[in-house]
């Protein structure tokens, strides 16, 4: 794994793939923009500048050595099929979350345990599966900065769970690692705790802090 690996988005014209393209290219990244539509990614692209590309999914998992997946719940096994002959060897970070709606601020996890889980099922072992950035608001990486929140970050592989700790202090406050993919369930879960908490308390952002480090 490069220093620097090259990051794709899938799902990055999305409120939080976008966010997270954002920080990266700023941080002097080398990003790919995933989209259905290629035209949409190289548009967005051109206006992130730096080192940003756009391509189709496909494409743009092919070309990354860390392809993050921020897509809806919804299309997260039918995106996952179509990128999965381009993934072997490399790092899969899961960001997905099991919403159901119109209930979304009511955790409803799947029966596979969690999205993470069901995607390194999926793809089997030749692919690194780490689950992260579920508790982040896309608002506050749009906001420009660091988030200001922790990233949770969960892996049955240390070495890709600690890449993945270093990228998400690129674009927040901390990377915290928080064990096995199983662990997931717990971050994913809470997405939608922090969704009731946004409503209740009118704010766009509610996000996590881990004290005592």
């Amino acid at each position: 794994m490069p220093d620097r690996p090259i990051i794709g988005i899938i799902g990055g014209t999305g409120d939080l793939g976008s966010g997270l393209a954002k920080g990266w290219t700023a941080a002097g990244y080398e990003v790919v923009v995933g989209s259905r539509s290629r035209e949409k990614a190289e548009t967005f692209a051109a206006e992130l500048g730096g080192l940003a590309k756009g391509n189709d999914n496909v494409g743009a998992a092919a070309a990354a050595d860390v392809v993050v997946l921020a897509v809806p719940f919804a299309s997260h096994e039918a995106t996952l099929e179509e990128i999965k002959p381009v993934l072997q060897g490399k790092i899969l970070v899961d960001a997905a979350v099991p919403l159901v709606p119109p209930k979304v601020s009511v955790v409803q996890l799947p029966e596979a345990g969690s999205a993470a889980q069901i995607a390194q099922r999926l793809l089997g072992d030749g692919v690194r599966v780490v689950s992260a950035f579920h508790n982040v608001g896309a608002s506050k990486l749009h906001a420009g900065g660091r988030a200001d929140c922790d990233v949770l970050v969960f892996s049955d592989d240390r070495e890709a769970r600690d890449t993945v700790i270093e990228l998400a202090t690129v674009v927040a406050n901390r990377g915290i690692g928080g064990g096995s993919l199983a662990n997931s369930a717990a971050a994913e879960a809470l997405t939608s705790v922090l969704i009731w908490i946004n409503r209740a308390y009118k704010v766009s952002g509610a996000g996590v802090a881990i004290t005592g480090l």
